[in-house]
């Protein structure tokens, strides 16, 4: 008989039969949905176990591009040359990467002068970085004596009569040679002061130097811009190497005696007074009255008095010779023996210094050293004003009409104007082998004057602009042909054009109380020396335009100075 219940199998107990009641057959029915029928294989499994998200983009779908960050400090920018690209797209980096800046070697392939203007219009960021030989004992370059270095190369410059910019120019590439990159140096009329910043997050080092004292020797000027270059253009120039030579500079003597700067003094005079239409005696009388003046001066030079006095004692004797030529009744021109003796003292240097400061926007150093000048020419007044008042209380006849009176006699001039440019280079203690271009250019600017004033009839200042343009501009050539300074081609070649017989007549009005007569000579004094300052200026500015800068193509590739009006 068939029972309905299951036999519960051998081994088997009661309470596991109850449980296996509660099992679910095995069969189909049994699996997941999710897994696949019996015969059929099984799907491959996924490579990877990503779960997918629901902002993920779908395949097929591009995504908008993601909107530009804003710049950082820490995130390099586009052109940016990094260690695993060594290539940039154009432009200068705006951060300093790990490795440093681009390597640009300043070799002589442009003039110093243009190599460190070029640099010094860079902002910091933009400068290139200065070449390093990796040494395994390397500690860096020593800051301290960089500095002071660059301070003692910045003084004998300055006190030379370097314009300002030139001066900064040379202390950026001395710190920028021996690898002080981040480097701003700073000149006034008296200080000297650097600065340089490891990087932003160290302290800066701050050096200074006072210029307490001033002279005129364009040899010992040279000579520091031959320093100057070979420290910029020589990768082993070491410190010691530096620190010897400017020993050397500074222990070096003048190339001539005193009794030869007094001859050239007179010489000067002498050459001035026949610009202005004197004969042989009036040479000789005005070149007795500036050696006596320079006599003169050395005296109080020697007592200690200030600059002020000197230049009022040296104007006296020239002024004397005048009168005393005027109350003798000898025929000869009283006026252009004390024109000659004004030639030689009018500061001429210092005054194109000045007003080029100015142009290149150095304002102080441009202001201290036109109120420099001013001194100066003060002292002349004082010292020319006190001998003619005297004069005219003795009944002196001293002719301010005198002016009127033009003579053209070209051959004599230009013979003249040369030698006026030669014996002022004497004065400036040049090197014997810039005299001649010296006096060439001296005698071009004279040529260019009266071809424009006498033949062509234009006017004194617009003839005086265009003569003192063509020194500046083949001054700055010549100076650039050379890598020296060009103040040794410039300073004397100017001195034919100075404003002498201008100031001597205004001051006569004065003298002699004519207040309208005067005040336009000395305008226009003071309008042919700005002629003249500026004149330079624009030469030398033009004649960069025919030279390349480092790693430009086309030559004019100096930056402008930023516009100070808002614009």
């Amino acid at each position: 008989m068939r029972s309905d219940r299951q036999q519960v199998p051998r081994g088997t107990s009661a309470a596991d039969a109850d449980t296996g009641e509660n099992q679910k057959p095995l069969s189909d029915e049994a699996h997941s949905a999710f897994t696949p029928p019996l015969g059929i294989p099984l799907p491959p499994p996924p490579e990877d176990e990503h779960p997918t998200s629901e902002f993920a983009v779908p395949e097929g779908l591009t995504a908008d591009a993601p909107a530009e960050p804003e710049g950082s400090a820490f995130v390099p920018p586009a052109g940016v040359i990094t260690p695993s690209n060594n290539q940039t797209t154009g432009g200068f980096p705006a951060i300093t990467p790990p490795n440093g800046l681009p390597v640009i070697r300043l070799t002589k392939d442009a003039p110093w002068q243009d190599r460190m203007r070029t640099m010094l219009r860079m902002p910091i960021s933009e400068r290139p970085a200065p070449e390093r030989i990796e040494r395994q004992d390397d500690t860096g370059p020593a800051v301290p004596r960089v500095l002071d270095l660059t301070l003692r190369i910045a003084e004998l410059l300055l006190a030379g009569g370097e314009g300002a910019e030139d001066v900064e120019a040379a202390m950026l590439g001395v710190a920028h040679a021996y690898g002080l990159d981040r480097c701003e140096p700073t000149v006034t009329f008296t200080l000297l002061s650097v600065s340089y910043q490891p990087s932003l997050v160290d302290d800066p080092v701050t050096a200074s130097r006072t210029v307490r004292r001033r002279g005129t020797d364009y040899t010992r000027l040279s000579a520091v811009f031959r320093l100057v270059d070979d420290i910029t253009s020589q990768e082993e120039f070491t410190l010691e190497e530096a620190y010897r030579r400017l020993a050397e500079i500074r222990r070096n003597r003048h190339p001539y005696p005193g009794w030869a700067l007094t001859v050239a003094g007179g010489g000067l005079a002498g050459a001035a007074s026949m610009l202005v239409g004197g004969d042989w005696p009036v040479f000789f009388a005005a070149a007795l009255g500036a050696m006596l003046g320079d006599r003169l001066a050395w005296l109080a030079s020697g007592r200690g008095l200030p600059e002020f006095y000197q230049f009022v004692a040296a104007a006296m004797p020239p002024a004397a010779i005048g009168v005393a030529l005027s109350l003798a009744n000898s025929g000869l021109q009283a006026s252009a023996v004390i024109t000659g003796g004004l030639f030689a003292l009018i500061p001429g240097r210092a005054l194109v210094a000045g007003v080029q400061d100015g142009l290149t926007g150095y304002y102080i150093t441009a202001a201290a050293r036109l109120l420099e000048v001013g001194y100066l020419i003060v002292g002349i007044v004082c010292g020319v004003l006190t001998v003619l008042y005297g004069g005219l209380q003795l009944d002196a006849k001293l002719n301010p009409e005198a002016a009127l009176r033009h003579v053209e006699r070209p051959y004599i001039q230009i013979l003249a104007a040369m030698l006026l440019a030669l014996t002022f280079c004497i004065l400036l203690q040049q090197e014997r082998h810039t005299v001649l271009f010296a006096t060439l250019n001296g005698g071009v600017a004279w040529v260019v004057y009266g071809a424009l004033a006498d033949t062509a009839s234009v006017p004194p200042v617009a003839a005086t602009t265009v003569a003192a343009g063509v020194v500046g501009l083949f001054g700055q050539l010549l100076s650039r042909y050379r890598y020296a300074s060009a103040l040794p081609y410039v300073t004397a070649a100017i001195g034919p054009l100075l404003p002498g017989s201008a100031t001597y007549f205004g001051l006569l009005a004065l003298a002699q109380g004519n207040l309208d007569r005067g005040i336009p000579h000395l305008t226009q004094a003071a309008a042919l020396a700005l002629a003249i300052a500026i004149g330079v200026n624009l030469g030398s500015e033009a004649a960069r335009l025919f030279l390349k800068t480092p790693g430009a193509t086309a030559p004019a590739d100096r930056r402008a100075a930023k516009r100070t009006r808002g614009f």
